[in-house]
C-alpha cells in the first residue's frame, strides 16, 4: 500500500499532465540528464565487453593456472556468470532505493560503485603473487560489479524518460541504449590497440590491466555528470503527494506479475542478441569459419558504429507509433532473416561476415531501442525503478546462459550452421509475443494514484 499523507489529501491525484516539462529549463535538464544517462549505461556496457574478453583471453592464466586448461575456462567463464546471477539481487537492492530515495541518489551509488570495483580489477594482484586470494578478490569484485548492474540500467533509462512528457519518452528512453554500442566500440578499440602497440609479454604481464584502468576516468565523467542533474519531476511529485510505496519491490511483483513476465519477455532479443552475436558467433567464426580474431572484431565494431545512428531514429520512430510496435517490428523481422542470416554466414567471406554483424544487429537493434520506453509504460512511478530493474536483470540471467545453451546445442548437432538460428528465432517469438501483449497494455502513463 501505498503512505497516506497526515494532513487533507488532494482531491485528484497528479498525473504526468500535471507536471511542466515544456519550460526551457525543464528542456535543458532534459539534456543534461540525458548526457549523464549515456555515459552510465556505456560504462555498463564498457565493463561487460571487457570482462568478457578478459575471461577469454587472460583470466584462466592470471587466476586460475593451477588448473588444466579445460577447468582454468570454465573457472574463468563462471567468474564472468556469477554478475548474471547476482543482478536480481541488486535489483532488488537498488529498486527500493530508486523508489524511496529517488532516481537521481540511486544512480550516483550504482555509477560509484561500478566503476570502483571495475577499476580495482586491474590493480589485482595475480595468483602467482598472492596465491588463492587473487581468483577470490576477483570473484568477490565481479559480484560487487553485478549488484551495482542490477540498479544501473532502470534508473538511467527512468532518469531520461522522467524529465520529458511521455509523448517524447520513446526517443529519451531510447539515447541511454546508445551506451551498448559505445561500450563494444571502446572495448574492441582497446583489444585491437593494446596488441597491436604491446607484445604478448606485455599484455599478459600488465597490458591487461589497461582496459579496466579506463573505468576510473569514465568513473569521474559519469560522476561529474550525474552531480549536476535534478531529480526527476515525476519522483518530486510522489515525494510531495506522499505516493511513494513502503516496500516497492513487494507491491511491484504482488501487483504486477503478470505485467513484470511480459517485461522480461520483451527485453529478451534486445539482450540475447547481444549476447549471442558478440560471444558464440565470435567464437563460431573463428573455430569453426576459420577468421581471424581482428576481424570479428572489426566486424563488431562496425555492426556498432551503425546503431550510433540508427538507435536515435528508432527512439525517433517509437515517439510516433509507439515503443512496443518498435520492439514487436524488430522482433518480427529478427525471426524472418535468423535462419538465413546464419546459412550465408557459412560461406566465410569477410563481405558477408560484416554483412551479417549488421543484419543481424539492425534488426534486434529496434527491439533494444525501444526496450526502456516499452518498460516505462507498462508500469506506475511509485514502483517503477524496482519493476525496470528486477524484469531486466531476469532477463539478463536468461540472455547470460545463451552462449552455453547455444554451444551445447552445436556440440550436439556437430556445430549445424542452423543452431544460433534456432537460439535466435526463439528469442524472437518470445520477444514479439511479449511485446504485442506490452502494445495493448492499458495502464496510465504515471498516474499517480495508481501503481
Amino acid at each position: 500500500m501505498t503512505t497516506q499523507t497526515s494532513g487533507k489529501a488532494p482531491t485528484t491525484s497528479p498525473s504526468a499532465s500535471d507536471l511542466d516539462y515544456n519550460s526551457p529549463e525543464a528542456r535543458r535538464s532534459a539534456r543534461k540528464v540525458v548526457w549523464a544517462s549515456f555515459v552510465g549505461t556505456s560504462l555498463e556496457s564498457f565493463d561487460f565487453y571487457v570482462f568478457a574478453y578478459f575471461s577469454a583471453i587472460f583470466s584462466s592464466t592470471l587466476f586460475f593456472p593451477e588448473l588444466d586448461k579445460a577447468a582454468a575456462i570454465i573457472g574463468a567463464f563462471s567468474v564472468l556468470a556469477v554478475s548474471f546471477i547476482v543482478r536480481p539481487i541488486g535489483a532488488i537492492i537498488f529498486g527500493y532505493l530508486g523508489d524511496r530515495i529517488g532516481r537521481r541518489s540511486t544512480l550516483l551509488i550504482t555509477i560509484t560503485i561500478m566503476g570502483l570495483s571495475t577499476g580495482a580489477i586491474g590493480l589485482l594482484p595475480s595468483y602467482a603473487a598472492i596465491g588463492i586470494g587473487a581468483p577470490l578478490l576477483l570473484t568477490l569484485l565481479r559480484v560487487i560489479q553485478g549488484l551495482s548492474l542490477g540498479g544501473e540500467w532502470g534508473g538511467s533509462i527512468l532518469i531520461a524518460v522522467e524529465q520529458v512528457e511521455p509523448r517524447r519518452r520513446g526517443f529519451y528512453a531510447a539515447l541511454p541504449q546508445l551506451g551498448s554500442p559505445v561500450g563494444t566500440i571502446l572495448t574492441a578499440a582497446l583489444y585491437l590497440i593494446l596488441p597491436a602497440i604491446l607484445s604478448a609479454s606485455d599484455m599478459a604481464s600488465w597490458g591487461w590491466r589497461l582496459p579496466f584502468l579506463v573505468a576510473f576516468p569514465l568513473l569521474a565523467v559519469s560522476l561529474y555528470l550525474r552531480l549536476a542533474i535534478d531529480e526527476t519531476p515525476l519522483f518530486k511529485s510522489l515525494l510531495v503527494n506522499n505516493k511513494r510505496e513502503r516496500m516497492p519491490v513487494l507491491a511491484a511483483i504482488r501487483k504486477h506479475p503478470v505485467a513484470i513476465v511480459v517485461a522480461i519477455g520483451a527485453a529478451l532479443l534486445g539482450i540475447g542478441s547481444y549476447s549471442l552475436m558478440n560471444t558464440y558467433t565470435i567464437t563460431y567464426g573463428v573455430v569453426t569459419l576459420h577468421f581471424a580474431y581482428q576481424d570479428l572484431l572489426i566486424a563488431t565494431t562496425i555492426g556498432s558504429l551503425l546503431q550510433l545512428i540508427t538507435i536515435p531514429l528508432f527512439g525517433l520512430w517509437a515517439n510516433r507509433i509507439g515503443s512496443a510496435r518498435i520492439v514487436a517490428i524488430g522482433a518480427a523481422g529478427t525471426l524472418l532473416i535468423a535462419f538465413p542470416m546464419y546459412y550465408f554466414l557459412q560461406f566465410a567471406t569477410f563481405p558477408i561476415l560484416v554483412a551479417t554483424m549488421i543484419i543481424g544487429g539492425i534488426l534486434p537493434t529496434l527491439s533494444w531501442a525501444a526496450l526502456g520506453g516499452l518498460m516505462s509504460n507498462m508500469f506506475g512511478g511509485p514502483i517503477r525503478y524496482s519493476a525496470l530493474s528486477i524484469a531486466y536483470s531476469i532477463a539478463a540471467v536468461i540472455s547470460g546462459l545463451i552462449p552455453l545453451t547455444t554451444a551445447a546445442l552445436a556440440n550436439a548437432t556437430s556445430s549445424a550452421w542452423w543452431t544460433p538460428g534456432i537460439v535466435l528465432a526463439i528469442l524472437s517469438v518470445l520477444t514479439l509475443v511479449s511485446a504485442i501483449v506490452a502494445a495493448r497494455w492499458k495502464r496510465p502513463v504515471d498516474d499517480l494514484s495508481a501503481n
